[in-house]
Protein backbone atom coordinates (compact mmCIF):
# COMPACT_ATOMS: atom_id res chain seq x y z
CA UNK A 1 0.00 0.00 0.00
CA UNK A 2 1.47 3.59 -1.02
CA UNK A 3 2.25 5.64 1.87
CA UNK A 4 0.87 9.24 2.07
CA UNK A 5 3.70 11.23 0.13
CA UNK A 6 3.38 8.52 -2.51
CA UNK A 7 -0.35 9.16 -2.81
CA UNK A 8 -0.46 12.70 -2.15
CA UNK A 9 2.01 13.25 -5.03
CA UNK A 10 0.00 11.12 -7.23
CA UNK A 11 -3.02 13.38 -6.68
CA UNK A 12 -1.12 16.21 -7.64
CA UNK A 13 0.21 14.64 -10.46
CA UNK A 14 -3.39 13.84 -11.48
CA UNK A 15 -5.16 17.41 -11.13
CA UNK A 16 -1.90 18.90 -12.95
CA UNK A 17 -2.47 16.34 -15.89
CA UNK A 18 -6.46 17.11 -16.26
CA UNK A 19 -5.89 21.54 -15.92
CA UNK A 20 -8.02 20.91 -12.45
CA UNK A 21 -7.98 21.93 -8.73
CA UNK A 22 -8.41 20.70 -5.51
CA UNK A 23 -10.44 22.40 -2.70
CA UNK A 24 -10.85 20.64 0.52
CA UNK A 25 -13.42 20.65 3.81
CA UNK A 26 -12.76 18.85 6.44
CA UNK A 27 -14.46 17.95 9.97
CA UNK A 28 -13.13 15.13 12.16
CA UNK A 29 -9.06 15.15 9.85
CA UNK A 30 -9.00 18.88 11.51
CA UNK A 31 -6.77 19.63 8.07
CA UNK A 32 -4.75 16.32 7.59
CA UNK A 33 -5.66 15.93 4.48
CA UNK A 34 -5.01 19.75 3.32
CA UNK A 35 -1.30 19.13 5.46
CA UNK A 36 -0.79 16.05 3.41
CA UNK A 37 -1.90 17.71 0.12
CA UNK A 38 0.62 20.70 0.66
CA UNK A 39 3.22 18.66 2.12
CA UNK A 40 4.18 18.31 -1.96
CA UNK A 41 6.34 21.07 -3.50
CA UNK A 42 4.85 22.98 -6.12
CA UNK A 43 0.83 21.84 -4.71
CA UNK A 44 -0.15 25.63 -5.17
CA UNK A 45 -0.11 24.63 -8.99
CA UNK A 46 -3.42 22.87 -8.21
CA UNK A 47 -4.87 23.16 -4.59
CA UNK A 48 -6.78 26.06 -3.98
CA UNK A 49 -7.26 25.57 0.02
CA UNK A 50 -10.01 24.07 2.48
CA UNK A 51 -11.65 24.83 5.23
CA UNK A 52 -11.89 23.21 8.45
CA UNK A 53 -15.39 23.18 9.41
CA UNK A 54 -15.89 21.32 12.84
CA UNK A 55 -18.57 22.61 14.32
CA UNK A 56 -22.12 22.52 12.27
CA UNK A 57 -22.40 26.49 12.51
CA UNK A 58 -19.26 26.40 10.41
CA UNK A 59 -20.62 24.21 7.89
CA UNK A 60 -23.35 25.93 7.40
CA UNK A 61 -21.68 29.26 7.57
CA UNK A 62 -18.95 28.90 5.18
CA UNK A 63 -19.16 26.04 3.34
CA UNK A 64 -23.51 26.22 2.49
CA UNK A 65 -24.83 22.82 4.75
CA UNK A 66 -28.08 23.23 4.99
CA UNK A 67 -29.58 23.20 8.42
CA UNK A 68 -31.90 21.17 7.38
CA UNK A 69 -29.59 18.61 6.29
CA UNK A 70 -27.72 18.68 9.62
CA UNK A 71 -30.78 17.95 11.59
CA UNK A 72 -32.20 15.12 9.10
CA UNK A 73 -29.08 12.97 8.89
CA UNK A 74 -26.58 14.53 11.00
CA UNK A 75 -22.92 15.99 10.46
CA UNK A 76 -21.64 12.44 9.65
CA UNK A 77 -23.70 11.78 6.70
CA UNK A 78 -23.81 10.81 2.97
CA UNK A 79 -26.00 13.92 2.18
CA UNK A 80 -23.45 16.36 4.46
CA UNK A 81 -20.55 15.28 2.85
CA UNK A 82 -22.21 15.95 -0.83
CA UNK A 83 -23.03 19.39 0.96
CA UNK A 84 -19.79 20.11 1.80
CA UNK A 85 -17.62 19.24 -1.16
CA UNK A 86 -20.42 21.16 -3.43
CA UNK A 87 -19.96 24.37 -0.86
CA UNK A 88 -16.51 24.10 -1.02
CA UNK A 89 -16.08 24.26 -4.72
CA UNK A 90 -18.76 27.15 -4.62
CA UNK A 91 -16.76 29.08 -1.87
CA UNK A 92 -13.71 29.33 -4.35
CA UNK A 93 -15.69 29.81 -7.90
CA UNK A 94 -14.73 33.02 -7.91
CA UNK A 95 -10.80 32.30 -8.00
CA UNK A 96 -11.35 29.46 -10.59
CA UNK A 97 -13.66 27.82 -13.12
CA UNK A 98 -16.16 26.21 -10.93
CA UNK A 99 -16.78 23.19 -13.65
CA UNK A 100 -12.59 22.78 -12.76
CA UNK A 101 -12.81 22.34 -9.18
CA UNK A 102 -13.06 19.14 -7.09
CA UNK A 103 -14.54 19.10 -3.80
CA UNK A 104 -13.28 16.66 -1.47
CA UNK A 105 -15.31 16.72 2.00
CA UNK A 106 -14.78 14.23 5.75
CA UNK A 107 -16.52 14.26 8.11
CA UNK A 108 -17.02 11.22 10.86
CA UNK A 109 -16.49 10.54 14.39
CA UNK A 110 -12.99 9.84 15.48
CA UNK A 111 -13.22 9.04 19.21
CA UNK A 112 -13.18 8.10 21.83
CA UNK A 113 -16.14 9.70 22.49
CA UNK A 114 -19.07 10.65 20.12
CA UNK A 115 -20.10 7.30 18.56
CA UNK A 116 -23.61 5.64 18.63
CA UNK A 117 -24.97 2.63 17.80
CA UNK A 118 -25.65 3.56 14.63
CA UNK A 119 -22.89 5.76 13.93
CA UNK A 120 -20.04 4.21 15.79
CA UNK A 121 -16.76 5.75 16.66
CA UNK A 122 -14.47 5.27 12.98
CA UNK A 123 -17.75 5.85 10.79
CA UNK A 124 -16.91 8.39 8.09
CA UNK A 125 -18.00 9.77 5.40
CA UNK A 126 -16.17 11.24 2.57
CA UNK A 127 -17.45 12.98 -0.65
CA UNK A 128 -16.34 14.27 -3.60
CA UNK A 129 -17.23 16.97 -6.14
CA UNK A 130 -16.63 17.17 -9.76
CA UNK A 131 -18.14 18.15 -13.20
CA UNK A 132 -18.06 14.46 -13.52
CA UNK A 133 -20.56 13.87 -10.72
CA UNK A 134 -20.54 13.49 -7.14
CA UNK A 135 -20.15 10.65 -5.14
CA UNK A 136 -20.02 9.66 -1.13
CA UNK A 137 -18.27 7.04 0.51
CA UNK A 138 -18.95 5.39 3.84
CA UNK A 139 -15.83 3.93 5.92
CA UNK A 140 -15.42 2.29 9.51
CA UNK A 141 -11.92 2.40 10.92
CA UNK A 142 -10.57 0.98 14.10
CA UNK A 143 -8.15 2.31 16.69
CA UNK A 144 -7.37 5.40 18.56
CA UNK A 145 -8.02 9.28 17.43
CA UNK A 146 -4.74 9.54 15.71
CA UNK A 147 -5.30 6.30 13.95
CA UNK A 148 -8.58 7.19 12.71
CA UNK A 149 -7.91 10.69 11.43
CA UNK A 150 -4.94 9.11 9.44
CA UNK A 151 -6.85 5.97 8.03
CA UNK A 152 -9.31 8.31 6.85
CA UNK A 153 -7.00 11.08 5.38
CA UNK A 154 -5.05 8.07 3.14
CA UNK A 155 -8.63 6.95 2.55
CA UNK A 156 -9.65 10.42 1.13
CA UNK A 157 -6.30 10.63 -1.09
CA UNK A 158 -7.35 6.94 -2.50
CA UNK A 159 -10.76 7.76 -3.57
CA UNK A 160 -9.59 11.22 -5.38
CA UNK A 161 -6.94 9.37 -7.19
CA UNK A 162 -9.79 6.49 -7.73
CA UNK A 163 -11.84 9.46 -9.33
CA UNK A 164 -9.49 11.29 -11.13
CA UNK A 165 -8.21 8.21 -12.85
CA UNK A 166 -11.65 7.05 -14.38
Amino acid sequence: MPDENQLSQEVGRLLKSKGLWLATAESCTGGLLGNLVTSVSGSSEYYLGGFITYSNFAKERFISVRSATLKSFGAVSRETVLEMARGVCEAFKEEQDINKIIGVSISGIAGPGGGTPEKPVGTVWVGIRSEAGDKAACFHFSGDRVSVKNQTAQQALELLISHLSQ
